[in-house]
């Protein structure tokens, strides 16, 4: 089953942020992940204002969404990410 990483993020250093960009389609890929969503235009339907920034990357499942985020590769993205935004990031199943 499907499972998704869902972030809402502050970007906070544009030229910093730009950097982490740059990185992590290709580490998203290698782990068999594939972007959904990756900001864009937005508008809220309900509720307060969303100004984050959003992206959705689906994964073949939970595990390998897992072994994405923690791994070495994309532990390097963090680092470069650190004080270039800040936000939320959680990792959702599909419909089962």
């Amino acid at each position: 089953m499907s499972a998704y990483i869902i972030v809402r993020a502050n970007i906070v250093n544009p030229e910093k942020f730009k950097e982490y960009l740059r990185l992590t389609p290709e580490i998203i890929s290698r782990f068999g992940g594939r972007h959904i969503v990756r900001g864009g235009d937005m508008i809220t339907l309900e509720g307060p204002d969303e100004n984050r920034r959003i992206v959705i990357i689906e994964f073949s499942n939970m595990e390998q969404a897992k072994k994405f985020y923690n791994s070495p590769e994309y532990n390097k993205a963090k680092k470069i990410r650190e004080g270039a935004a800040e936000g939320q990031m959680i990792l959702v199943d599909g419909i089962v």
